[in-house]
């Protein structure tokens, strides 16, 4: 470059305008400040979907012995028939309504869609845990399903938090919590089912699923 002048960039970067009260600006500017990993963003990210997990996978283990108690099925054969059908009103209900959450989180936010999905896990898990009729059953864990909208919101929130450089981190870490969800859920409903099964005066005064899902929202709450 003649008389040693430094190359003008082609580009001029732009200064950032962080505006007072704005969400979006408040977590940009805390990215540039901080351009390390957002641990604690990404730990409230990972309790969530394990709230999210645990209670909707901790029910199989006692499925069988539901539909038994609830007396729907004529004959044993037919009691798989009958929990394949509450087993799969969740992820119906989630099917039918996942999109119309990831729309409204883009219109009023992360937020509210994330804290609702958190409500109706506590709230449906424990109506669950009291349902005394087959329909019962499968009403509460479709409304589960279709009032959880949380994956999609927080897999966006784990994005927006961090900087590019640590998107692979985020997503990965929403997959893991909840791989851990689908293994310790199944181990937790299982074990609490068993022993609210054979405490008698519990087994007589209350539904066991219903001890279960007490000790579970407990446990996350």
């Amino acid at each position: 470059m003649a008389g040693g002048e430094a190359a003008a960039p082609l580009l001029e970067k732009k200064t950032a305008v962080y505006r007072e009260g704005c969400p979006g600006c408040a977590v940009e500017r805390r990215k540039t400040l901080n351009p390390g990993v957002p641990y604690k963003e990404f730990f409230h990210i990972w309790t969530i979907i394990l709230v999210s997990c645990l209670p909707i996978s901790s029910l199989f283990p006692f499925l069988y012995f539901m539909i038994r108690d609830l007396h729907i099925a004529k004959t044993v054969e037919d009691i798989g028939f009958y929990a394949g059908f509450v087993g799969a009103s969740y992820m119906l209900g989630r099917t039918l309504t996942s999109t119309a959450w990831g729309m409204v989180a883009d219109r009023i936010g992360r937020k509210p869609v994330i804290v609702l999905g958190i409500f109706s896990v506590f709230l449906f898990s424990a109506l669950f845990g009291l349902s005394v009729h087959y329909w019962m059953a499968i009403s509460t864990r479709f409304l589960l399903g279709s009032l959880n909208g949380i994956i999609g919101p927080i897999r966006a929130y784990a994005i927006e938090v961090c900087r590019p450089e640590h998107h692979a981190i985020a997503l990965s870490l929403v997959s893991t919590a909840w791989a851990i969800g689908l293994i310790v859920g199944p181990t937790i409903g299982g074990y609490l089912a068993q022993v609210s099964m054979e405490t008698v005066v519990i087994h007589e005064l209350l539904y066991p699923i219903l001890i279960n899902s007490y000790y579970v929202l407990r446990l996350l709450f």
